[in-house]
């Protein structure tokens, strides 16, 4: 199958950790290689943002990134890309009818502007990934979206226009209908995690071992862009209620720019200010290929954001054999089982955090039993291979369905 990737902000080949470049990214470049591995031809078609970098870069895993001429040749911010879809829409156009692809897979708003654009000149059929909604963002963010005002609106056109949605999670279902879209025209495949990579035991990089230490009986670790809605600030609010832990926080900008971080600034004043400043530490940008270490360094992970279309890292951890206590939204809903490979809180708790967060401190079985059940949960429902072969089956059904130009189906919704 000739498939077009349309992600026209998370460039695969981007450095993973600044504001718009995170877990759309690795999706795309994952997920692109692994239908590579099963024999697709896969270009990912995103938008040029460097005058240097070549029309086309042949990746080593297999498929090919096309750098779109839309917009200035620079780092733009997402959100203020809407008004160059029009012309990511009518390069496609021109590219998809010269060399036709049998489908093409949307990733973000945007993109599924410019690819529905695209695709009433090509005739192509078009699935659609929103990897986050904009009525879910402005529900917990308020007059602080900075999403353009045409988004939502946007996102319920893409609905009725395209020819099928893979939801990350079965909480974006919901949210969909809500939207009035038909369940029976939405699967879910969540992301994926590179087995190969993440994996229990492994080996914490030299650069961090003098760097993390242990001055307290517990490592809680959180890994991520240092963006409000992360809630990171009710972890550092958890703290004094934690005094066996210290918590240490992975992503954001590298090093040397990193206490000129707004995030950074406010974060630690807050912990200044309850008196835990000695136990919060951050690392700025990880290097993808030492996170698996840095997890297993870690005895707790902690991700509690206020929403999340999926979020990659409780994945990520237990497949590292970590525990998770993370916050009941979104895709952790589907990842995280309370009980099993971790515990659930309320967004916005401090207070129920560090109590779970103590009793798992207290109960190192628990913990050891929790990061065991992670491991086979992971390696059972995550590895890229899999949701490869559920992203094909997506894919063979639009396929099926619009070529044969039959009544609407209901493709079977995987849980």
């Amino acid at each position: 199958m000739k498939i077009a990737m349309v992600s026209e902000h998370a460039n695969p080949l981007a450095v993973i950790g600044g504001v718009d470049a995170g877990g759309q990214n690795i999706h795309v470049a994952a997920l692109s290689a692994a239908l590579a591995r099963r024999g697709h031809d896969v270009t990912v078609f995103t938008r040029r943002d460097d005058p240097a970098v070549p029309t086309q870069v042949r990746t080593a895993d297999g498929y090919t990134v096309e750098h779109v001429p839309a917009g200035p040749p620079t780092d733009v911010p997402k959100d203020d890309l809407l008004p160059h879809m029009s012309a990511f829409g009518d390069y496609l156009a021109e590219r998809w009818v010269s060399e036709p692809f049998d489908i093409a897979h949307a990733h973000f708003w945007m993109s599924g502007l410019a690819a529905t654009r695209a695709a009433r000149t090509a005739a192509i059929p078009v699935v659609q990934t929103f990897h986050a909604l904009g009525t879910v963002k402005r529900r917990h963010q308020g007059a602080n979206d900075t999403s353009p005002p045409e988004r939502i609106h946007c996102e319920s056109e893409l609905c009725a226009g395209v020819d099928h949605i893979i939801a990350t999670c079965t909480d974006e279902v919901k949210e969909l209908s809500a939207m009035g879209v038909d369940d029976g025209l939405v699967s879910v495949v969540p992301c994926g995690v590179n087995l190969d990579l993440f994996r229990p035991k492994a080996q914490l990089d030299a650069e961090f071992d003098a760097e993390l230490g242990q001055s307290c009986r517990v490592r809680l670790l959180s890994v991520g862009r240092l963006v409000e809605r992360k809630g990171l600030a009710d972890i550092v609010d958890a703290l004094p209620d934690v005094p066996e832990a210290e918590l240490v926080v992975a992503g954001g900008p590298s090093a040397d720019a990193l206490w000129l971080d707004p995030e950074v600034q406010r974060l630690t004043a807050r912990a200044q200010a309850n008196g835990t400043a000695d136990r919060l530490r951050f690392l700025g940008r990880v290097r993808r290929e030492q996170m698996p270490g840095l997890f297993t360094a870690g005895d707790l992970v902690v991700t509690v954001p206020w929403y999340e279309p999926f979020g990659i890292v409780p994945v990520e951890a237990m497949a590292c054999g970590r525990p998770v206590v993370g916050s009941a939204v979104g895709g952790l809903l589907d990842t995280v089982v309370p009980g099993v490979t971790g515990e659930v809180v309320p967004p916005h708790d401090p207070g129920r955090l560090a109590e779970v967060l103590r009793e798992l401190i207290d109960d190192p079985d628990r913990r050891r039993a929790y990061g065991h059940a992670g491991v086979e949960r992971a390696r059972s429902r995550y590895s890229w291979h899999t949701v490869a072969r559920r992203t094909e089956d997506a894919y063979a059904w639009v396929r099926s369905r619009t070529s044969a130009a039959s009544p609407a189906q209901h493709m079977e919704v995987w849980r």
